[in-house]
Parts: C-alpha cells; structure tokens; sequence
C-alpha cells in the first residue's frame, strides 16, 4: 500500500553520493540542492514529493505549508527536532528518519569522550594519572528496549531516579523531545554521586548548560564530555571554557561510515516506500507501517470502509466513536484499525488530505473522540480471523466486518446479522424496507434498467423491527435514488 506516486525527490543537506545513487536506480528523479536559504527552500520544495535533510535544513511549518506535493521528509540521522513533525503529521506527511545509521559512530565518540575524560587525556596526554584498571558496571534506563533485552548485552536496566546517585558515568543517548530537554537539571544534579561525569554526544538541551556549570564549578560534576549544545555554535563560553571540559564541534556523526550509511539507509526506506514494499524508519506513521503487511491490508481496508459506510449512515458523525478488536487475532490490531476507521470516517466528511498519518490528529481536531477497547471474546465462527467492531456511541448505529481470505467483508449493520457476509468493494447501494416486500426489490430492478446500471450482487440481513437491510452492488452509482426513496425507509451509496 504506496502513498500516491512519488516521483521528485529534494536533497537539501550534504549528503554521500549513494543516496542519489540508489534513489535514482529505484526510478526517482533527484535533484539536490544544498545550502538553500529559507526563501530558496519555500520555492524548491512546492515541486517534490519527498524532502531528504540532515540536520542543516530546518523544516518549520512555513516549509511544509508551502510544500504543496510534499508527503514524506527523510532525516537522514536519528534526530528529527529541525523538523516540524506536528505540523508534518497535521498535513498527513509522512517523516521518517535512520535510527541506526549513525548510532555506531555517535557511540564510539561517546565510549572516546569516557575514557577521555576518565584519563584526563586532553589535559595530560603524556600520563594517565592515577587512572583506574578495574571493569566499570554498566546500568541504564530506557523507556523501549525490555530489560531482559539489554540484559543481553550486558546493561542492568533501573529507574532514572535509582540510577543518578549509583552512576561514576552519565552519558545520553536520547532524541531531544519535551520529556528529555533538561533531564539532566539542578535537581538530578543534586541526586548524583559527588564527582558524576557527564557524556552528552546526542543533543544539546537534554543536560541543563547552566546546570551543568553550576555542577562543574562547585565540585559536584568533577568533569563534562560535549559534542552538542543547545545553541551551536555556542556563544557563551563559560562551559566551553572550564578546565573540566572537554569539547567538540558536533563531531558524533561526522564519520565517513556515518554518512555513507544514513545516506543509504534513508534512500532505500523512500524507494521501498516508493514501491509499496515496505515503510522503516517512521517517526509519525506508525499506523502506515502496518498497511505494508499482506495479513493487515485488507483489515486496513475493512477498517477504512467501516469508517466510511457509519459516515454515509450518520451524515454528520460527531460525539464519540468506538473502535472494538474482538479475537485473540487482533489483540495488538487497534493501533493500526484505529487511525484507519477514522481515515474512513473524515474522508467521507470531505477531509480530502486525512490519511493513516494524520487521521486520529484531525479527528481530535474536529471535536470527535475516538477509544479503542479489545476483547478476545469472539463468536467461534470467527475465532481464526477475528472482528471489527465501530459503533457511534449512544446512538444505534454500529458496523461490524471481518476478512474472508483477503476479502473485507460486512456481517452487521445495526444489530441486523446479514444472511450472507457482504464484499466490501466497488459501488454499493444499501437500504433498509420492510422485510419480506417484493415490490422493493421490484422497483429497486426497474430503476437499475432505467439508468442502465448492472445489478452485480445482492445480500439481505434478518429482520429487525420489521425491517431487513440490503446490499446491492452496481456497476456503477445511480445518479439519483429518490425513485428507490419512495419503497424504502433509507436508501445512501458507497464506493469502497
């Protein structure tokens, strides 16, 4: 499942000329352009369907509002705080960026800043005084890797408040997000062992510069490793200054390896994306990666067409809408069937840019309230494959699917069990008459001969009230149903 086509792609930083390369051999045109004033970048990118950068390029919202085609930014590198990615997500953009392609590097700067600063090797390059032999214990703390994972390589896993007063070494290896801009402040500070060391080659801002130096000065840092500052380069010079300092012009990823990698790594995610193969590397896109499986395609499909059928029932969908996963099957499926329902729904509400992206953003945006809730509990009919359930909360309205094969299909509508599971595809025409009444059906074939539109397939549901469900699929959409209006209680087309 590919974004719409992507065929221009800008390359607005220094990059290793594999990137070009790759890109152009996946059948991209590339044009690149570095150094680009803000004014220059504001015209270069209304034309491109992607925008590849380093961290030179700032991508504000001014960018992406005037990126006209643009539907994916490549960082090529782990940080993504030069790029606007709330802005990105509210216009459905896809970023993305190459974790791991200068993770290497960054590291062996960091384990050189550590023994750097633990042999004072800048300051006395000719002796190593009073240095220690002995193996250090390593500890850490991160919110996404399992315990038992680091365990593994050798990292005993504790909380941030248990780690500062056990740690001789603190180093960082964060993006630079709300939650870590400061965390290493006056307070943690306070919680170290006296004399701590601090390695930062990650981003400035994650360590309190002030901090940092009111640390250093009263004995409490004995010495700090920088490769990054919150403002680069940096202008006061009373960190940069101290004697137990060391520092570095934002080195960690400048290594030849570095660049060749990111500069692959990022080429090769945007032509698989290009492609339809496969999306790696999203930073705001997590419901997409999922549509590139074959086993939840077409759940993304039934999803999006639940989404679309409850906003052609309702007209205007507003209040609360719930998103149910029923089925062992489906037990990690809501974070991807979510965004995908209210893609469906928005689209039909004439949000012509909503996507997997920027669905659930928009959704809130609008005043919808969106919950997701599982339960295995399934009937055992569908306990192989599982059920979609969406319901409009406090009103009747509620659809419920399932996929047959790799075929969407719809089993409910409304409390109403169809007799048959219906396809989901192509042009359909449902409504609701009075059951058992051969005069609906009568009419209904009457008018598909006046407009000369084929009747393809045809499901009822039970009776409920008195009343049954149909779906009819067509060879193409009737231009008016009020004919048709005239026989039943409601009648709405769809095109899935």
């Amino acid at each position: 499942m590919a974004l719409a086509k992507l065929s221009n792609v800008l390359i607005s930083d220094s990059l290793d000329p594999c990137c070009r390369e790759i890109l152009q051999a996946g059948g991209l045109q590339v044009l690149e352009k570095p150094n680009l004033s803000k004014e220059e970048l504001l015209t270069q990118v209304k034309d491109c369907d992607v925008l590849i950068v380093r961290s030179a390029t700032k991508v504000t919202a001014d960018i992406i509002r005037a990126a006209e085609r643009l539907q994916v930014i490549g960082r090529a590198g782990t940080g993504v705080d030069n790029v606007d990615v709330e802005a990105a997500t509210r216009k459905g953009i896809l970023v993305m960026n190459t974790p791991a392609g200068n993770s290497l590097s960054a590291a062996e700067l960091t384990c050189g800043m550590i023994m750097s600063l633990a042999r004072q090797i800048p300051q006395a390059a000719a002796s190593m005084k009073e240095g220690k032999w002995d193996r250090k214990k390593t500890i850490g703390y991160d919110p996404i890797i399992l315990p038992e994972e680091s365990v593994t390589f050798g990292v005993q896993q504790l909380p941030l408040e248990q780690i500062w007063p056990l740690c001789d070494f603190i180093t960082v290896h964060t993006p630079l997000l709300p939650s870590t801009t400061g965390l290493l402040n006056d307070s943690t500070f306070a919680k170290c062992r006296r004399g701590v060391q601090v390695v930062n080659c990650a981003r400035g801002g994650i360590v309190d510069e002030g901090a940092l130096l009111r640390a250093l000065q009263s004995g409490q840092c004995a010495g700090a490793a920088l490769d990054v500052f919150t403002q680069e380069p940096p202008q006061d010079r009373d960190l940069v200054n101290h004697p137990n300092v060391i520092c570095c012009p934002h080195l960690g990823a400048s290594t030849r390896e570095a660049q060749s990698r990111c500069g692959k790594e990022i080429a090769l995610q945007i032509v698989d994306l290009a492609k339809g193969k496969a999306l790696a590397g999203t930073v705001n896109g997590q419901a997409l990666s999922s549509a590139f499986a074959p086993q939840t395609k077409p759940w993304i499909t039934l999803a999006k067409a639940l989404g679309l059928l409850l906003h052609t029932m309702v007209k205007q969908v507003n209040g609360s809408i719930q998103v149910s996963t029923l089925g062992e099957p489906l037990q990690n499926a809501g974070n991807y069937l979510t965004p995908a329902v209210v893609t469906g729904l928005l689209a039909g509400a004439a949000q012509k840019d909503v996507n997997l992206v920027n669905g659930l953003l928009l959704a809130q945006e609008v005043g919808l309230k969106v919950t997701s809730v599982h339960s295995n509990k399934v009937p055992e009919i569908n306990s192989d494959t599982g059920l979609l359930e969406v319901t409009l909360l406090g009103s009747p309205y509620r659809a419920v699917g399932s996929v047959q094969g790799s075929t969407p299909v719809l089993q409910e509508l409304n409390g109403a069990t169809f007799k048959q599971l219906v396809p989901l595809a192509g042009t359909l025409l449902i409504y609701r008459a009075k059951a058992s009444n051969p005069s609906t059906l009568s009419a209904l074939i009457e008018l598909l001969g006046k407009a000369g539109v084929q009747l393809q397939s045809y499901q009822s549901s039970s009776a409920v009230g008195g009343e049954e469900w149909s779906v009819v699929g067509l060879s193409s959409a009737l231009q008016n149903l009020s004919e048709l209006k005239q026989h039943v209680t409601e009648a709405f087309q769809l095109t899935v």
